[in-house]
């Protein structure tokens, strides 16, 4: 049992979701680009994948932030570390799911956000503008490229997400989970480190693995 049990932990540690972008499996990555670079080391995420995360109209799934109007560089900083963070992270394994979409087998659901990561998020996003509160699904998508849906109303996040939590939890249907824990407790998962401190994010995934 305890062969078994070893097994099934190690195969959550350090592997790449079965998704779109990902390499099958993780490795150094010398040129990743801007915010991304934080997983250099050790990434799930090419350097194409990795710039790309940065651009407003990326190829990677066609979504645009701007939907309702330029989104705030200070806002959109935090979605692109989010990026960075899913195409990159190897750390990830504890929270994937099995799913069945067209384009990936594998997505995260309940990643414990560090609560600074979380608020931060809000903080700064609080004045941009979205027409929905779950991003995954029911855009119109006929241009090609997401646009908000017939009868949608575009409002500030502050009040289609009143808490940070809502923002974390909502957004990408339950990818992430909004948590009391404080980044540099080994029990939460950090969009942003310093990669001269090494990734906190091994801690965690071994701790919740």
């Amino acid at each position: 049992a305890a062969t078994a049990t070893t097994v099934t932990r190690d195969s959550l540690l350090n592997i790449c979701m079965d998704a779109k972008h990902h390499k099958t499996e993780p490795g150094p990555e010398g040129q990743l680009y801007g915010q991304c670079v934080l997983w250099k080391d050790n990434a799930c995420c090419t350097a194409n994948t990795s710039q790309e995360a940065h651009e407003d109209q990326s190829y990677l799934y066609n979504f645009n932030w701007d939907h309702c109007g330029a989104m705030p560089q200070k806002c959109k900083r935090h979605f692109i570390q989010d990026t960075c963070l899913y195409e990159c992270s190897p750390n990830l394994g504890p929270w994937i799911d099995q799913v069945d979409n067209s384009w990936r087998k594998e997505r995260i659901r309940d990643v414990p956000l560090c609560r600074e990561d979380c608020e931060q998020w809000w903080e700064d996003c609080q004045d941009a503008v979205t027409c929905k509160a779950n991003w995954h699904k029911g855009w119109n998508w006929t241009s090609g490229t997401n646009q908000c849906p017939q009868g949608a109303m575009c409002q500030k996040f502050k009040f289609v997400f009143p808490t940070a939590a809502a923002l974390c939890e909502q957004i990408w249907s339950g990818s992430y989970l909004y948590t009391s824990h404080h980044r540099g407790s080994g029990r939460c998962i950090q969009m942003w480190f310093d990669p001269a401190q090494g990734n906190p994010n091994i801690a965690v995934a071994q701790y919740y693995a």
